[in-house]
């Protein structure tokens, strides 16, 4: 059976747009401890756009700081929920003496629907709760909307520095199964136009 150069066009069509519909997104975000405070910075990082159901993962390096005020109030993206030393090689924004120390447990801070601690980024769907997100997070989208992200703080006045987090959206069933319904429907016309 011979297939003519349209439709062997589509096919390879098809094969491409199957593989690159799987392909999930990633993006940089850069979230600051004072403009994207939960509490007085105004608003969250708009990130991605996705659906409930949708599945997505954010990750920050471990290494990469912020601060909610004077020492010690540096951490990461988990929060102020450990104690953390300044070592070489660390954020350049912290200029200490190698050996201070910089973080400290500060306790928890309860706003939004979390309890968590002070400094740790979280994340919010579409104006529902917040939830931790931390350095590393994959799970689903609990609602349809933009991810946003924050720094979770009680007081924005005094922070300073930001993380870079890389949020990736993986493409939701729905559009798989429409786009391959789509090159069905113009695969069938173009047979149909072939038989005529």
């Amino acid at each position: 059976m011979k297939f003519s150069p349209a439709l062997k066009a589509l096919v390879v069509g098809v094969a491409l747009a199957t593989s690159s519909a799987a392909m999930a997104i990633t993006s940089s975000f850069v979230v600051d401890a004072k403009a994207n405070s939960t509490s007085g910075g105004g608003t969250g990082v708009n990130t991605f756009s996705l659906v409930a159901g949708q599945q997505f993962s954010v990750t920050v390096d471990e290494n990469d700081l912020w601060n909610a005020g004077a020492l010690p109030r540096w951490s990461n993206a988990n929060g102020l929920n450990t104690n953390l030393y300044y070592a070489n090689g660390m954020d350049p924004e912290v200029s200490v003496s190698s050996g201070t120390q910089i973080g400290s447990v500060f306790g928890n801070w309860t706003q939004g629907g979390l309890t968590d601690a002070y400094g740790s980024l979280v994340g919010q769907i579409g104006g529902g709760s917040f939830f931790k997100i931390g350095t590393s997070f994959t799970g689903t989208a609990s609602a349809s909307g933009f991810l946003k992200l924050f720094y979770f703080d009680s007081n924005a006045v005094d922070n300073s520095g930001s993380i870079t987090a890389q949020v990736t959206a993986v493409p939701e069933p729905e559009t798989y199964a429409m786009l391959l319904a789509g090159l069905g429907l113009m695969a069938g016309i173009a047979r149909s136009r072939k038989n005529k």
